[in-house]
């Protein structure tokens, strides 16, 4: 039995043009940070929250999963010979519309909102606001965006850690893995004592040597690579 573990960040998704913190010009620059992205932001101003994330999600409709995407599809669907969990810190939706369903959003996902009373999770595609009641207990002002904070803690970190000492092929896609708690996922893998093989596909290599293999290039040239190597290879080595 061969168990696989993929994390992905911001740089698969960038390739299909989705904005970044970081991107010049991009959806983030007229906001600060402090303003958009924590609970104290959205109690001292949910409008301006909420019209952040509806920017975000109406983005969503102006882009395609790319061949990153489709690549780690096509691995999900063809991966018989063990489990297979993809860990995504994206907020969009292009894995699941590229066809992955072994999926955690430990950031959570644009296309949802949550009650700040009740707790109820709901699929929402159009704007959200503060006149918004809950389906689910009738409060208004509740709903907020069902995104991770800082200050909060990520969705499935359970999950995503029995998963990783269960591990035998890791891969760390578009992501620096520099910061807590994903920067603790590729080390936790490495040494679960299955004889873990772990991958950094990342056009800027982070230089860790956490990493056996290291494929320095975009994710829509280095993922198929990454696929071919460990559906072709015994234990996932190029």
């Amino acid at each position: 039995m061969r168990n696989i573990v993929i994390l992905t960040g911001a740089g698969i998704s960038a390739e299909s043009g989705i904005s970044t913190f970081r991107d010049a010009n991009g959806l983030w620059e007229r906001y600060r940070i402090e303003d958009v992205a924590s609970p104290d932001a959205f109690r001292r101003d949910p409008e301006t929250v909420h019209r952040f994330y509806n920017l975000r999600r109406a983005q969503l409709s102006s882009v395609q999963p790319n061949a990153a995407h489709l690549a780690l599809a096509a691995l999900e669907r063809g991966w018989t010979e063990g489990d297979f969990l993809l860990i995504t810190q994206n907020v969009d939706d292009l894995h699941e519309r590229a066809g992955n369903q072994k999926l955690l959003h430990m950031h959570g996902e644009l296309r949802k909102l949550r009650c700040d009373g009740c707790e109820a999770v709901i699929r929402h595609d159009e704007d959200a606001g503060t006149d918004m009641p809950c389906p689910a207990c009738g409060q208004t002002g509740k709903m907020r965006p069902n995104i991770v904070w800082f200050c909060e803690v990520p969705f499935g970190l359970d999950q995503a850690s029995k998963a990783l000492l269960q591990a035998d092929i890791f891969a760390a896609i578009g992501t620096s893995g520099m910061v807590y708690p994903a920067a603790a996922f590729a080390e936790r893998a490495k040494f679960n004592g299955r004889g873990c093989v772990t991958f950094e596909i990342n056009p800027d290599p982070t230089g860790a040597a956490i990493f056996d293999h290291v494929i320095a290039a975009p994710a829509t040239m280095g993922v198929p690579t990454f696929v071919a190597a460990v559906s072709h290879h015994p234990r996932g080595t190029p």
